[in-house]
């Protein structure tokens, strides 16, 4: 900070930081022993190993639970919705309840994978795999109920723009409409999120596995991922636009969820504090249901303890104190504006959720969410991982109470007295919500048992530090100057080779692809590279398996063209929104009045809402914004499998031992191409030279 020289650390993790004349360490992230390759080999012993009875019991009773949810299904689709609880004034009720509990569950993955990458937050790379799983299966958990809560369940598809068929467009002006986007959208999204932060991982396992089925499945898994330079600049660009776009779509999805309640007249519902604090929740309860689903999975699974430390449970527990003080805020806004704005049927609807049939849910809901979060101040109660999962559980009961008082207790008293009546839910309800908790854990004990529970490559990135740390110079002064002098004749063949490729080194003579050199480290390969590149080598490429700064620098590819392709895709999405609302809002133009009738005229369907103008423009934002992110993560992600140059089931490189070996490991390699202008069988000496540990021929 002051310019004095970094000290050693003695610990893997992130850097010191100091403030004045006190130094502040920051707690490690991984324990001291740990390297590349025995992180690789970690998660792999968690997928290769049986993981014991606990888990056949479990995933059993969560199986069943799981089977009972589409028992369930089906017997509401054959019978009909009349056998839930809702009656009037209850038009809404246990299904919407469990809807909006199991949205807003989903969005704290995206907060730890996307938010806190955008800010640098290291802790995040060991449990954000978990987080983001957690995420796609709440979404689909919840997903069963709007999609059953239709009545008809087989006219679903009038809910997309096929207004041939339906003969009539949507209302996209609705706020319910905005939900159908919303959260496809945003399932959609974390999908390819989810899928692409795997890739490398992938290739890992591929590399790793014996079995040769599973072999072949990682291998397509990982579309032919190397962990090249040019790959890794492509792969970060594509993940941070991904990570930016999730950022407001995290924050959509739950606002537009909270429109449906909002954009109604009725006491308790009709707020505009609603997006804030639904997404305030939702992050809330999200954190809450990650903390109840690691901290059992790192008892049950001791290997997760090596990545997953104690440290990490402590930040989520900050979290999860910040965001549960956030709650309570907002709880006390609400009543307060209940109170100050003299309105009589607000203050009523307040009194009787404080006083009223249900003031258990209210006073359940305020102690779980705002006032059990408070012991988390106590260090040793956050640090205390039973103490800890307990706060996290009442917290996940809360979140589910505050929709049952959202919902329930503002609609079972409206403005006509001789309508209330309590809601009661029947079997059927409860025992369909207690199939979505089975489907989704079913879907997490999945995950845990056949795909990498932690990002491997990320948690590599930690280790970086201490592999650069306290490296010694290669070259000595007499190389320097001969370095020098090579350089200033522009003569890299000058460079002696006493150690040439024997015959029986280039596989038969089989036609060369190129000379590979292995590196112990990654400032030896950035230093070696940068060294070519003086020299005149053009055609060469880096492998990690890992990305890191200094990879970017010394690689001959310096931007990447993913966010061309990233902005391409929203603008296309952008105006695909602005040609859907023009045509199912303005009328049909002058010039085709004439035209008989056709499919193509009967896209123009304006539809006139309550008065409003054709087109209105503030309405169709939400229609503009979620269409515009779809298409730009589609950029994203494609843009990535394009640049990158992946759906390769075969590289040269997959013939060399060493890099099958180590590549996506602990090794760090260098490959010059046959097709350089200054390749030549006698490269070895100079990569020796240049601190190469092994180097090989490649064949084609």
């Amino acid at each position: 900070m002051d310019g004095n020289p970094s000290r050693e650390i003695p610990f893997v993790g992130l850097p010191e930081r100091t403030k004045g004349e006190v130094e502040i360490q920051r707690p490690p992230l991984l324990p001291s022993h740990i390297s590349l390759s025995s992180i690789s080999a970690i998660v792999f012993h968690i997928l290769s190993t049986p993981m014991g009875r606990w888990w056949k019991w479990t995933i059993t009773i969560t199986g069943s639970l799981t089977a009972l949810a589409f028992v369930m299904i089906a017997y509401v689709i054959s019978t009909g919705i009349g056998i839930w609880g809702n009656q009037s004034p209850v038009v809404w009720g246990w299904p919407i309840v469990d809807f909006v509990f199991w949205i807003g569950i989903g969005h704290a993955g995206t907060l730890i994978s996307a938010i806190l990458l955008l800010s640098r937050q290291k802790w995040r790379n060991a449990v954000n795999r978990a987080a983001e799983a957690s995420a796609i299966f709440a979404v689909a958990s919840g997903a069963i109920f709007p999609a059953i809560h239709i009545g008809r369940q087989w006219m679903g598809w009038y809910l997309f723009p096929v207004p041939w068929s339906a003969g009539i467009w949507q209302n996209l002006r609705a706020a319910l409409m905005w939900d159908v986007f919303a959260v496809l959208t945003y399932l959609t999204v974390s999908l390819l999120y989810w899928y692409l932060g795997m890739i490398p991982d992938f290739a890992t396992l591929r590399q790793k596995e014996e079995n040769p089925f599973k072999k072949k499945l990682w291998a397509i898994l990982s579309l032919g991922w190397l962990g090249s330079a040019s790959q890794w600049i492509h792969y970060e660009m594509g993940y941070l636009c991904l990570a930016g776009i999730l950022t407001p779509l995290v924050l959509s999805v739950h606002s537009f969820v909270s429109c449906d309640f909002a954009t109604t007249i009725l006491p308790g519902w009709h707020a505009t504090i609603f997006p804030p604090y639904f997404g305030v929740g939702a992050i809330f309860g999200g954190f809450a249901m990650i903390l109840v689903l690691l901290i059992p999975s790192r008892a049950l699974i001791p290997k997760l303890k090596e990545l997953i430390l104690d440290e990490h449970i402590n930040q989520m527990g900050k979290w999860l104190l910040a965001t549960g003080s956030m709650v309570g805020y907002v709880y006390l806004i609400e009543l307060f504006t209940a109170w100050y704005s003299a309105n009589p049927y607000e203050r009523y609807a307040f009194l009787n959720r404080i006083k009223g049939p249900y003031f258990w849910a209210f006073w359940s809901m305020l102690f779980c969410n705002s006032i059990a979060p408070q012991f988390l101040w106590i260090r040793s109660f956050r640090t205390n991982p039973l103490s800890l999962f307990f706060v996290a559980f009442l917290a996940n009961v809360g979140m589910w109470l505050e929709r049952f008082v959202i919902i329930i207790i503002s609609l079972h008293r409206d403005f006509l007295p001789s309508s209330w009546r309590l809601f009661v839910p029947t079997l059927c309800d409860v025992l369909l919500y207690v199939g979505s908790i089975g489907l989704f854990l079913t879907l997490f004990l999945l995950f845990l048992r056949f795909l990498p529970t932690v990002a491997m490559f990320e948690v590599k990135t930690l280790v970086h530090g201490s592999l650069q740390h306290g490296q010694e110079p290669y070259f000595s002064s007499e190389e320097e100057n001969k370095w020098q002098e090579e350089l200033a004749l522009e003569n890299p063949h000058s460079i002696s080779a006493q150690q040439p490729f024997a015959p029986q080194d280039l596989k038969n003579q089989k036609p060369l692809y190129g000379i590979g050199a292995e590196f112990p480290s990654p400032g030896l390969l950035c230093k070696a590279a940068k060294r070519l590149k003086l020299l005149g080598f053009r055609h060469f490429e880096l492998f990690s398996p890992y990305p890191f700064h200094e990879l970017s620098e010394a690689g001959l590819l310096r931007k990447s063209q993913v966010s061309r392709i990233v902005l391409c895709g929203g603008i296309i999405g952008f105006f695909l929104a602005l040609f859907l609302v023009c045509t199912l809002s303005l009328p049909r133009p002058d010039f085709l009045k004439s035209l008989p009738s056709s499919s193509i005229l009967s896209l123009f369907y304006p539809l006139v809402v309550q008065g409003k103008p054709y087109f209105s423009l503030p309405t169709f934002i939400p229609i503009f914004f979620e269409l515009t992110a779809l298409f730009a993560s589609f950029g994203a992600f494609f843009g990535i499998l394009f640049c990158g140059r992946l759906f390769k089931f075969y590289h040269p490189l997959f013939s060399w031992e060493r890099y099958n070996e180590r590549g996506m490991d602990d090794g760090f390699f260098l490959v010059i191409k046959k097709t350089d202008p200054l390749f030549s069988s006698t490269l070895s000496s100079l990569l020796y030279r240049l601190g190469a540990t092994a180097v090989d021929p490649i064949p084609e």
